[in-house]
């Protein structure tokens, strides 16, 4: 392993400004982080984008430090903390981080490695890059707060996913066709979007366009049993309430004010948050769970049971690029999941 240099490239934003402003994201030198007692240094390969980068670039101004994005990282561990326990110099890994540290927008990364996984082996680091954030989002929605059991095929019932082609929802989608025996129906607006969630694993496609109930109702007369909502809930919340049955559950990942969740009680319908960063940010004492579901990600991946959700690889990780990546993501008219590969 070569010697790790004091300095490294970064991409970062000093003050909250528009994507099409150059200065909102910038090619910065920083130090090298020095890792935690938990932490392994990563040599970043590959990153992928996320609707929280841009959400915190836009809504979290710095005040002129240098802050670095990024929640979706592949590469190789080229040092280790003295209390880390699960990995070696030179492992392959893959994961989404923590918000409240620095993100992997560098060519650096100290993350803490119970939140950290191998990388499939079957895949390069732009396709691995692609599944941490999505597949830690889904898996915890499903098999946690919905109370899915993953291999669990005998678990028959239907499940509404919004934005069905969005990197989320297309995770979702693939966990929920592949480990369970849930009819995906899936929100869509395109027929590229169509295309796409199909084969991600949706059996049924209604237009996010249009009023849900109705589409859904021609589908599934009695109703279903669990929505997993990426987006518009606020919007939706009435038509959940309408077409859920009686006990069912929704779990929410999108961000919105106050909704009206008296609509839920007639049915006992249960709501539900999943945001990917709490274990992390709280420094719960199941962190290592996240570890494990990637782990587990990676073996699915490996066996061809889900594939990975990479659709556009916009190059090299500099600030133009990136800026193209937030600029596609602020459009909401992305497929898939973007990356960028090396420096």
């Amino acid at each position: 392993m070569s010697e790790i240099p004091a300095t490294m490239p970064a991409v970062a934003y000093r003050k909250s400004l528009p994507v099409d402003d150059a200065r909102s994201l910038e090619d910065v030198t920083l130090p090298v982080p020095q890792p935690r007692p938990r932490d392994l240094l990563v040599r970043v390969e590959a990153i992928a984008v996320n609707p929280v980068d841009y959400k915190v670039r836009q809504n979290n101004d710095p005040g002129g430090e240098p802050k670095v994005l990024g929640w979706d990282a592949a590469g190789t561990v080229v040092a280790v903390g003295d209390e880390v326990e699960e990995f070696e110099v030179g492992d392959d890994v893959f994961y989404a981080g923590a918000i409240d540290r620095p993100g992997s927008n560098s060519l650096f990364h100290a993350v803490d490695e119970r939140i950290v996984g191998h990388k499939p082996a079957s895949l390069s680091f732009t396709k691995a890059a692609a599944l941490p954030l999505t597949s830690l989002t889904a898996w915890e929605g499903l098999f946690q707060h919905l109370g899915l059991r993953d291999g669990a095929l005998e678990k028959t019932g239907t499940l509404l996913v919004t934005a069905a082609a969005g990197g989320v929802g297309a995770m979702v989608a693939q966990l929920a066709h592949t480990l369970t025996s849930l009819t995906v129906i899936g929100t869509a607006s395109r027929p590229e979007t169509t295309e796409f969630a199909r084969r991600m694993g949706a059996a049924h496609i209604v237009d996010h366009r249009e009023p849900l109930a109705p589409q859904v109702a021609e589908v599934t007369p009695g109703g279903v049993d669990y929505v997993f909502s990426t987006a518009g809930t606020d919007k939706n919340l009435a038509a959940y309430a309408d077409i859920l049955k009686p006990l069912g559950r929704v779990v929410a990942i999108d961000d919105f004010g106050p909704i009206e969740i008296g609509l839920l009680k007639s049915k006992s319908i249960s709501f539900h948050w999943e945001f990917m960063f709490t274990r992390s940010l709280h420094q719960t004492p199941d962190q290592a769970v996240q570890r494990h579901i990637l782990n587990q990600i990676a073996r699915l991946a490996d066996a061809g049971i889900i594939t990975t959700t990479a659709t556009t690889d916009l190059g090299t990780i500099n600030a133009e690029h990136l800026r193209e990546a937030h600029r596609m993501l602020e459009s909401g008219r992305t497929i898939g999941k973007i990356t960028l590969t090396g420096f």
